[in-house]
């Protein structure tokens, strides 16, 4: 998933390449003979990716000099080699996707999309790789810290008495059931695995007979997600969640196939882990508005590691 402040720079970003090929005529500028302006532990950066990264940057109205432009993929590069280092990148058709999901919330198609960066001096594939790391460094921030900074007994009880009383939260015991779609397949049998799962809405017998009802039908797998609270829920599938009906949520086209949940039991809890979860939820709200501080902390233990030569 995109970190909010992630996902705004993006929109923002191509809401203004949408912009300028309506109000905006083709910039050229003459272009000098590439040369190495930085090199990041052995990679270098050329004056072409700066030049790409200064017209990004005049696309969404934000200081585009070489130096701006030279830090930000300095700064990229960095989390780029991080990222491949612990391989936790998104695959390419995960981009691709994005890509073309970007496009047509400003209603132009990705050959569209391709030309206005084209034109402005960006290029389809820098644009691309910009979303690659965007995408992929929360999770890295998220699999580095997400388990850590548990909160001290003396910081959950002053957080309680500040809000005068313990926050209370809704419990969910869940499954997963999953309608297997093969890559090599999708784009033959996505349709009616879809349908196949939307009937069996209807039928599922409940948590405790899922196995043996998955086991009836063909590649359906049911994984128990445990114990999960409220803020701790996905955000892809919480609006599921909360729509629920029947004791399962509606239909999901993911990466695996097709997928529903299985509300096993819920309800409304207030415990001390509970109230630690709400704090911690609320935290990260916050942290969403700004820059989170783990994230800074992660690149600078990077920086201070890295062989940086600006040239």
């Amino acid at each position: 998933m995109l970190a909010m402040n992630a996902t705004r720079r993006l929109l923002l970003a191509v809401a203004a390449l949408a912009a300028a090929v309506v109000i905006e005529p083709a910039h050229h500028q003459a272009v000098a003979a590439t040369e190495v302006v930085a090199v990041v532990n052995g990679l270098p950066i050329t004056s072409s990716d700066v030049s790409r990264r200064a017209a990004f940057l005049r696309l969404q109205r934000q200081k585009s000099d070489a130096k701006t432009a030279r830090d930000q993929l300095v700064e990229e590069a960095l989390k780029r080699e991080e990222i491949a280092r612990v391989k936790m990148s998104v695959s390419t058709d995960d981009v691709d996707k994005a890509f073309a999901r970007f496009a047509a919330s400003n209603k132009l198609s990705p050959e569209q999309l391709t030309k206005i960066l084209g034109q402005a001096g960006v290029g389809a594939e820098h644009f691309k790789e910009y979303i690659a790391v965007q995408m992929s460094w929360p999770r890295l921030v998220n699999a580095r810290y997400g388990s850590r900074g548990r909160m001290s007994s003396q910081e959950l009880v002053t957080r309680m008495m500040e809000n005068k009383e313990k926050p209370v939260t809704t419990e969910y015991f869940l499954q997963q059931i999953i309608f297997v779609v093969p890559d090599s397949k999708r784009n033959a049998i996505l349709g009616k695995r879809k349908a196949e799962a939307e009937a069996s809405r209807g039928k599922f017998p409940g948590c405790e007979q899922s196995k043996r009802f998955a086991a009836t039908m063909l590649d359906v797998s049911v994984r128990s997600l445990g114990r999960v609270l409220a803020p701790e829920l996905p955000e892809e599938w919480k609006p599921l969640i909360e729509k629920a009906s029947g004791g399962t949520t509606g239909t999901r086209v993911t990466e695996r196939g097709v997928e529903f949940l299985a509300i096993c039991n819920q309800r409304q809890v207030s415990d001390d882990f509970a109230a630690e979860v709400v704090f911690r939820a609320e935290d990260l709200g916050k942290q969403k508005s700004g820059t989170n501080p783990n994230e800074e902390k992660y690149l600078e233990e990077l920086r201070n590691k890295a062989q940086i030569d600006l040239r």
